[in-house]
């Protein structure tokens, strides 16, 4: 710069130079005024200086310099750049001024500065539209230390925006991931007795569930309910009064009272401390893998010991054959070894018909339950004219779901009651009920003998080589409810049985 300070200035300061020097200088002591240490480029902030006046614009970036990259312009143009603050004069003001309004609402969530700079006395002059398009106003001449002041309070104003954005930035890309994670997440808050409620749950948490924003500030428990095991229950309180992770297989039910099969897993969530301040938990729904586990169970059941039986029969009386006895003995041995060979064909044909019906995927469209029903009363007719069957249905329309098998399950318990029965003339009534919200309830109803308790008893308690299910087609049945996720129940008392099976319209 050309000009200097007056002698008799105190730190550099213009504060006594003549006027006429004052006004030729937008920068009071630019050039006497000491320099600060200048910071690292990759570091430092960008001034974009904006104004016609070539003499100005040179001594206001001298002043800037040391602390600020600075860049030059004279038209509207340059606000296309990257910048962290820019100073305009009123010229430039005038002709960019509708270029700010777009440049800052580029920049927007981020702060992004403008000054306006006005000469000496005009500032009483600016409309207020002015104020509302710019951060601050500066009026020519201004001391160096004040400019660099006002403008790095700006920018500092600046960075701290940019700070924030980055974090809100990568909070959401957190939450974004989260929300869009394969297996449900859930975030709780510790609380001060046995209830950790709810402070965020992802979008997979609320599809398998049901639940929305509407379970935040409430405990997990809430997915628990009649047929929840305690012995997963107890491993979880334990776990949490401890404080150390868990995982476990646990009933649950949807928001819809539909049953799932959840793998959960929590962990607790400690502050710098080391205090625990709240848990995440991981869902993952595993039904399927669930029943195909029991299938296997039960399939491996009959494999060893209905198959191993039989055989050892057919084996036994296959030698009493070979002792040539008498006409008669042949006879019974060979009805008995045809009966057996008959029961292994249809254990067969059954373990076929469970894999084929269980394993099927899921319906895009839904069935018509009641021309299903239909057709399996007159099928039972046809087979067994001695048999009294009959139809009981809701007047109203087609009774349509999406339950995988569900015909299947229903014709197994309506065949299994006829065949079952040695009265005369058996009867059957299939009996279905719409159940609000969007259930629907099946009854099959005999007057037969009834089912032996430990045919149902193992559907809960599991298989052993002492207590075991004669007949695959209750595990069918069981199979197919527990699919769909409802529920399933048999009731034999002296008058006979019901079979219950009531699942969701779509499950």
């Amino acid at each position: 710069m050309d000009s200097k300070p007056d002698a008799e200035s105190s730190g550099g300061e213009a504060a006594g130079r003549p006027e006429a020097s004052a006004a030729a200088d937008p920068v009071e002591g630019a050039g006497g005024a000491s320099r600060t240490a200048r910071e690292p480029d990759d570091h430092r902030a960008t001034v974009l200086l904006l104004m016609d006046d070539d003499r100005d614009r040179e001594l206001l970036s001298e002043a800037l310099s040391e602390r600020y990259a600075v860049r030059t312009g004279a038209s509207p143009d340059a606000l296309e750049s990257e910048f962290d603050c820019c100073l305009l004069d009123a010229g430039a003001f005038e002709a960019a001024a509708d270029a700010v309004d777009a440049r800052r609402g580029r920049a927007d969530p981020a702060f992004l500065p403008f000054v306006l700079l006005v000469s000496e006395g005009s500032r009483a002059d600016l409309g207020h539209a002015a104020w509302e398009r710019v951060d601050d106003v500066v009026e020519l001449p201004v001391g160096r230390r004040a400019l660099v002041t006002r403008v790095s309070n700006l920018i500092e104003r600046r960075r701290t925006s940019l700070r924030f954005r980055r974090t809100v930035a990568e909070l959401r890309r957190k939450e974004r991931a989260m929300d869009e994670a394969p297996v449900g997440i859930t975030l709780a808050r510790a609380g001060d007795g046995d209830d950790n409620p709810l402070i965020y749950h992802n979008e997979r948490f609320e599809e398998v569930t049901g639940y929305g924003d509407e379970v935040l500030g409430e405990d997990c428990r809430f997915l628990q309910g009649p047929d929840t095991g305690d012995e997963p229950r107890a491993r979880i309180r334990r776990a949490l009064d401890e404080d150390r992770p868990v995982e476990v297989d646990i009933l649950n039910y949807r928001a819809n009272g539909q049953k799932f099969w959840n793998r959960l897993s929590i962990a607790p969530l400690r502050d710098a401390a080391g205090e625990v301040t709240g848990y995440v938990g991981f869902q993952s729904e595993i039904t399927e893998r669930k029943i195909r586990e029991r299938r296997l169970e039960v399939m491996g059941r009959v494999l060893n010991h209905n198959l191993r039986n039989k055989m050892n029969l057919i084996e036994g009386y296959t030698d009493l054959l070979q002792g040539d006895p008498d006409e008669e003995s042949r006879r019974r041995s060979l009805d008995i070894i045809s009966e057996t060979a008959a029961d292994l064909i249809s254990i067969a044909s059954t373990v076929q018909t469970v894999d084929e019906t269980v394993s099927a995927p899921g319906l895009d469209d839904p069935i018509n339950l009641r021309d299903e029903l239909v057709e399996l009363r007159d099928r039972l007719r046809s087979r067994y004219p001695d048999a009294e069957v009959a139809l009981s249905l809701p007047d109203d329309g087609p009774i349509e779901t999406t339950a995988v098998g569900l015909p299947v399950a229903v014709s197994e318990a309506a065949e299994n009651a006829v065949k079952h029965n040695d009265a005369a003339t058996p009867s059957v009534v299939v009996r279905v009920e719409r159940r609000p919200p969007e259930w629907i309830a099946i009854e099959v109803e005999d007057d037969g003998p009834g089912i032996p308790d430990h045919e149902t008893q193992v559907l809960e308690a599991g298989e052993t080589s002492l207590t075991h299910a004669d007949r695959l087609g209750i595990w069918l049945m069981y199979w197919v409810v527990a699919k769909a996720g409802g529920e399933f129940d048999i009731d034999t008392d002296a008058e006979g049985t019901t079979v219950r099976l009531e699942v969701p319209v779509r499950p």
